[in-house]
Order: C-alpha cells, then sequence, then structure tokens
C-alpha cells in the first residue's frame, strides 16, 4: 500500500479552502495526476458560516483525519512536499531527519510585532521547526512581502526564499466591458462610482477605516456609493457608525456572501478598500478585486500589498496608520474616471498575466526542478503578459525591513 502511495508533489495544510483550490488544479494539470493536498483538520464553523462551505470532492484531496496511513505515506515518499500551516509538525519529522526536499509555504510568524523575537519559547520553536534545517534542501514560499523578514531574524532559510502568496479563480473577462458597466446605479437612474470592502468584521480588519472613507468623501461633496460585505464581532458597532453619521444612503452592509456573489460586486465596483493592518498575512480579495478591475487601495502593512501593487500603476498603497492619505488617494479616484480606469485595466492584467493559479503551478514546477534536478512535466513557459506586479511567484523574495517597505512601494 505505501509503496503505491506516490506523488511527485505533495501539499499539507490544515484545510483547503476556495482560494487554494485553483492552484491545486492547476497542479494537477500540470503533473498529470501526480499531485495530492492533504488536509489535516476540518474546517471551523467560522469559515463555513462565511460561505466557504464543506470539504469539496476533488480527486486529488486527502483527510488526515481520516486516513492517517496512507496520509503518512504520501508525504514520505512525495519527491516534493509543500508544508503550509498546520498545528502539528509531527507528521514532517520523518521526511526532516532523511533529509528529503521540503518547501515550506508561510505567511510571517511576526503579525503582532517583530519584537516578539525577543521571546525565548518562541526562539526555541521556531528553531525546532525552521533553523534548524537553514543547511538541509528546506526552503520558503513566502505568502507575504513580510516573511522574508520575520524569518530574517531567526536566521532561517538564507537565500532560499521565494515570493508567494494566494491565487484565487481567475476570470478570463473583456476588461474594456467590465470597466463600461462599474458604478452604482442611484434610485433615480443615474450611477455614481462604487466603492466596496469586505472582511470579516473584526478590530485587524479596520471597518471603521471604510465608514470615515465614507463620511469624509461626503463632507467633500462628491458622490459615490460604499457596499460593505461581512460580519462578525464588530458589526452592531459598524451599524451603529453609519446611522450616527448618517449614511444610511452612502453605505450599504450587505453581510456576509457567498464568494461567486462577492465577486459579482466586485466587478460593480470601481474601487476596492482594503484596510487591514500587519496583522493581515495576505489579503486573497486584493486578487479578487484586481481580477475584477477594481483600483485597490490597500494599506502598506498587508502582506500582498508590496508583492502586487505598483503605486500608482495598477492601484494604490496608503501608509498603515495614515487615514488622510487613505481618504484623499479615494478622493482623488473618485474624481478622475480616467484613471479608475487605467488603473483598474493593469489591475485586471496584473492578475491574468502573472499571479494566477495556472502562472503560479508552472514557475513553481519550474523552481523546484531548479533545486532539486527532478522533471516535472512540459517545459511550457510561464506567462507575465502585461503583468504590472513588482514581483512573481517563485522570484526571489528581497529581505525588506518593515521600516524602510512604505518608501520602497512608493518611490519611483
Amino acid at each position: 500500500m505505501e509503496a503505491q502511495l506516490k506523488r511527485k508533489v505533495v501539499f499539507v495544510s490544515n484545510y483547503i479552502n476556495h482560494h487554494q483550490i485553483p492552484f491545486c488544479r492547476a497542479m494537477c494539470a500540470r503533473l498529470g495526476g501526480s499531485f495530492a493536498f492533504i488536509q489535516t483538520e476540518p474546517m471551523e464553523e467560522e469559515r463555513k458560516s462565511m460561505g466557504w462551505g464543506d470539504v469539496p470532492a476533488e480527486e486529488y484531496l486527502y483527510l488526515y483525519y481520516e486516513a492517517p496511513k496512507e496520509c503518512d505515506a504520501l508525504i514520505n515518499n512525495a519527491d516534493i512536499v509543500l508544508w503550509g500551516w498546520t498545528e502539528k509538525e509531527d507528521y514532517l519529522q520523518k521526511r526532516l531527519a532523511e533529509k528529503k526536499p521540503v518547501i515550506r509555504v508561510s505567511e510571517r510568524i511576526y503579525k503582532e510585532g517583530q519584537w516578539k523575537a525577543i521571546s525565548p519559547r518562541g526562539l526555541l520553536k521556531k528553531y525546532q521547526d525552521h533553523t534548524k534545517y537553514r543547511k538541509g534542501p528546506v526552503y520558503l514560499l513566502c505568502s507575504g512581502a513580510y516573511v522574508p523578514s520575520d524569518f530574517q531574524i531567526i536566521h532561517a532559510y538564507p537565500k532560499k526564499m521565494f515570493a508567494w502568496g494566494y491565487f484565487p479563480e481567475t476570470k478570463a473577462m473583456d476588461v474594456e466591458k467590465l470597466l463600461a458597466e462599474k458604478g452604482h446605479q442611484m434610485s433615480d437612474g443615474t450611477k455614481v462610482p462604487s466603492l466596496l470592502w469586505t472582511a470579516r468584521l473584526i478590530e485587524l480588519k479596520h471597518p471603521e477605516l471604510a465608514i470615515e472613507t465614507a463620511q469624509y468623501l461626503k463632507s467633500k461633496g462628491i458622490p459615490f456609493h460604499l457596499n460593505m460585505i461581512g460580519g462578525g464581532a464588530m458589526e452592531a458597532q459598524v451599524k451603529s457608525w453609519i446611522r450616527e453619521r448618517g449614511l444610511e444612503e452612502e453605505v450599504s452592509l450587505l453581510g456576509f456572501m457567498k464568494p461567486a456573489e462577492v465577486r459579482a460586486c466586485m466587478e460593480q465596483a470601481d474601487v476596492f478598500l482594503f484596510t487591514s493592518d500587519r496583522r493581515e498575512g495576505w489579503g486573497a480579495v486584493v486578487n479578487e478585486s484586481m481580477n475584477s478591475a477594481c483600483v485597490p487601495v490597500v494599506g502598506h502593512m498587508a502582506g500582498a500589498a508590496p508583492y502586487l501593487i505598483r503605486h500608482g500603476e495598477n492601484g494604490f498603497v496608503y501608509r498603515d496608520g495614515d487615514p488622510q492619505m487613505l481618504f484623499k488617494t479615494v478622493e482623488k479616484l473618485l474624481q478622475d474616471e480616467a484613471l479608475r480606469k487605467r488603473l483598474g485595466k493593469n489591475a485586471y492584467q496584473t492578475i491574468v498575466g502573472g499571479w494566477n493559479a495556472e502562472n503560479a503551478a508552472l514557475r513553481l514546477c519550474r523552481l523546484i526542478e531548479e533545486l532539486t534536478g527532478l522533471r516535472l512535466d512540459d517545459g511550457a513557459q510561464a506567462s507575465t503578459a502585461e503583468c504590472v506586479a513588482r514581483f512573481l511567484p517563485c522570484d526571489p523574495a528581497p529581505v525588506i525591513s518593515e521600516r524602510k517597505m512604505f518608501r520602497f512601494l512608493t518611490e519611483k
């Protein structure tokens, strides 16, 4: 049985979701079925309530908690293991001890602050999981641009870190038609620019910044409508803010929606607000909004921002903690339709030209071949057509300190 359970590439993580499925399907297509995803735990009910759904019936999917022996065999026998986030490292220890290649996939490890690196207990755990293997065939896919500086602190993966992220479904559309149909239809039949914010209503996502942006725009007499999608602990507070500030006509709180419904809202939106702070490891809705030709306006500490966005070319970053910069950036966009359309088109091309599941799978296969000498697929070339992103999947990931990142992103 164990000899039969052999795949070229096995991806292990806590659970699969709609942000990972396109990449897994693309790997299956590239590897002719010699790919498996191992889910180590059931999805939480909170995620299901957000529209993420139950475990899909995917041919490459194995559930560790239902078939541990088969999954152990897949992990130990694979040519390459991609190791995502799981509660336990136990599954990987045999492979690491035998010095078989492993590519870890990680968001940042110091989301709360890099000062946490002083914790002796935390350093010991990170040594055991990461630094201990710095000279072995263990590499790192950095799901966010702040990951390299976090891991540099613990002296892990020297010159073995590569740009990575999340790759939700990419839709090929007539971008000119999409741009022409954007906007919010008012009751009198006129259209105004449409803003969109979507996330859980929790502190790290900062929904108050979306409300404050709406209040600022209204004070300036700028026509707009803001849709907010999501629910959570701050829902009653957000409703209160909308009411107290007299924004009932300008702001609609729509609750949780299924992923397909969210994408439909993105296709109508001109500008996408992403106001999460440093605790946001990536932010896959940024990918989705850009694929929908929205102009993303993103806090610079969110993990996706430095990889996906070229400031002023396919979106904008604002300095985290500087709401006035957020307000004025959105004001500029709403007053300049040509700018919105140009950046929206570039945002769309960034995703279809580079940051998509098919291109990520192809570039990862090329990287694996380069690192290990394995031959994985047909040798097709990755696409970078019209991709405006600063980095592409599997590019060497630069180590840029937190304090220098905003300048790096905004200076030409």
